[in-house]
């Protein structure tokens, strides 16, 4: 049995708590000073991008703002901390501005919507819309600033619906990325014996198509519009489960009856963002582009080797079908570099006079890979 502190001790300890507290309430109030000077500096910022016709959203200089940050950390509190507080840092701050309205495929507490809380923060204005191609639909007509689309997914693959409208509006570019850790939960309100029904998006069950043959043979799945949608059914039937997200238990009060049970650990989902221009150089950069190639034997090798021959380091291949033509695709690259870079003009320059058609989709920071 621990001894009790005897009335001296216990006076001493209560006096250092209080004084550590005192010490904390004012670091408390200079953190607020800083906090809204930084904002009173970055409406003067917002008047000057105004003037100059600039975006309010740069993804150059949040990630700047980021490494700076990480860099100069000495601890004691970790580098997922420092990125969350400074992203609502500058969520804030862009909302001082101009409040960002950024489009995603919903609704709510699905992974799209996740993925843009985890770029934009909590003060951006989001509109959940029904289809990746309602996305684009929002960017184009300048509904909204940003939107948030799924591009590829470590376990399935590409996103056709994504590729398909590049196709289709080329002009929309890719300004940044999200890399996305998506763990996939088994959310109901009955024990795992009574589950006979369990709904969720096709991917997601696709993702997990392993465990759930494993673990619920008896179950029969059913696709739905998302996983959020998943969650909401779920609550409604005694004999229903989903497979979703934490945060979609959380808002339709679901029980976690198995967590991460995505048949693969690294399952990560890359999301572009996308608006009307990319971003600037950050010196960490990757910029994607689409093209179709001569009919000719050996026509996407001779662009892959121009890649290679200027020292290109490839980070992403996709052949897709062209739907205006049978027989004919069109290819998805994104490779290290921006486009302003030397080597990377002269890359594309020389691509787009060997190919039939050539668009750069854009240039963005690379992304490090977050956790839901």
């Amino acid at each position: 049995m621990s001894k009790k502190p005897e009335n001296g001790s216990s006076d001493k300890i209560n006096a250092d708590l209080k004084a550590l507290r005192v010490k904390i309430d004012k670091l408390d109030l200079d953190i607020l000073d800083l906090v809204n000077k930084r904002a009173s500096i970055a409406s003067q910022i917002g008047k000057v991008k105004a003037q100059q016709g600039g975006d309010v959203f740069s993804a150059a200089r949040e990630e700047e703002v980021i490494q700076n940050i990480l860099t100069a950390n000495k601890g004691p509190l970790p580098e997922v901390t420092l990125k969350a507080i400074f992203r609502e840092l500058m969520s804030a701050a862009r909302a001082l501005q101009r409040v960002q309205k950024v489009a995603f495929l919903g609704p709510e507490h699905s992974y799209s919507h996740i993925a843009a809380l985890e770029r934009f923060g909590e003060a951006a204005e989001y509109m959940s819309v029904g289809s990746i191609a309602a996305v684009f639909e929002e960017v184009s007509r300048k509904h909204v600033d940003i939107g948030i689309v799924p591009l590829e997914n470590s376990t399935d693959g590409r996103i056709a619906d994504t590729l398909d409208m590049f196709i289709n509006m080329p002009n929309i570019k890719i300004c940044s990325e999200i890399r996305l850790m998506v763990h996939h939960n088994l959310l109901a309100n009955c024990e795992q014996t009574a589950i006979q029904h369990i709904y969720s998006k096709a991917q997601a069950l696709s993702q997990c198509r392993n465990w759930l043959s494993k673990n619920m043979p008896h179950a029969s799945l059913h696709q739905v519009a998302s996983t959020a949608d998943a969650a909401r059914l779920a609550t409604g039937s005694p004999n229903a489960a989903a497979v979703a997200s934490r945060q979609a238990a959380v808002r339709y009060g679901i029980r976690v009856l198995f967590a991460n049970i995505e048949d693969y650990a690294n399952n990560e989902t890359r999301f572009a963002v996308i608006g009307q221009t990319d971003s600037g150089k950050t010196g960490n950069d990757k910029t994607a582009v689409m093209f179709q190639v001569l009919h000719k034997p050996g026509a996407l090798v001779d662009i892959l080797e121009l890649f290679k021959s200027n020292k290109i380091n490839l980070t992403w291949v996709e052949s897709f079908p062209y739907r205006q033509a049978k027989g004919e695709y069109v290819f998805f690259v994104d490779f290290e570099g921006h486009r302003e870079d030397p080597k990377i003009k002269k890359a594309i320059q020389a691509a787009e006079k060997m190919c039939e058609s050539f668009s750069v989709l854009g240039s963005f920071p690379m992304a490090k890979l977050a956790d839901d």
